[in-house]
């Protein structure tokens, strides 16, 4: 019986980091937007931790569109701006319409909010979606599976596993206990 990690274990392993980077690299892109946009930097998310979910999320589904094939770079542009734009206002309008008004973005009242639909989406985030998307697919997808493939077993599961009880708890705290606790308050 083989020891040590599968290749199937080190796909989810490289996935799961793959969304985490997408989350800290939303989380970046919005902390330097907002510091532009009102001059100061605004906290962003709901947890304590430097991540968005969404981006995850976003991050996620370039990753299956990528991680087995060459893919052009015009398309991953598109496909990126379409999928963002996608996820964005489903998200935006969900959380508006089944979560009592929740916003946690608002593009009426931001800069640059050309094409706004709803305050949910605009043509400036899904542009930059699509730069971010195409950098992400052609160049950070490839250079983690070449990482995560040279490191030892041990090392991967240490760190896995330690990244995802912080970001799971701060998730669980910041989007399931502190609203409850804001009702119940």
């Amino acid at each position: 019986m083989k020891k040590g990690l599968s290749e199937r274990q080190r796909t989810v392993i490289t996935f799961f980091f793959l969304a985490l980077l997408g989350c800290i690299i939303g989380w970046v892109y919005e902390m330097l937007f907002y510091r532009i946009d009102m001059g100061h930097f605004i906290k962003r998310g709901q947890g304590f931790g430097p991540w968005l979910p969404i981006y995850g999320f976003g991050a996620l589904g370039l990753t299956f569109l990528v991680y087995k094939r060459k893919i052009n770079p015009v398309l991953l542009f598109f496909a990126s701006m379409i999928g963002s734009g996608i996820i964005e206002f489903a998200t935006g309008w969900f959380c508006y319409h089944c979560l009592g008004g929740l916003r946690l973005w608002d593009y009426n009242t931001e800069i640059w909010n050309w094409g706004n639909i709803g305050g949910y989406v605009c043509f400036r985030s899904v542009l930059i979606f699509g730069i971010f998307g195409c950098l992400y697919g052609m160049f950070v997808v490839p250079k983690y599976k070449e990482l995560i493939a040279k490191a030892k077993d041990k090392t991967l599961i240490i760190i896995a596993s330690v990244c995802a009880v912080i970001f799971f708890a701060d998730l669980i705290y910041g989007y399931a206990i502190t609203p409850l606790l804001k009702v119940l308050g």
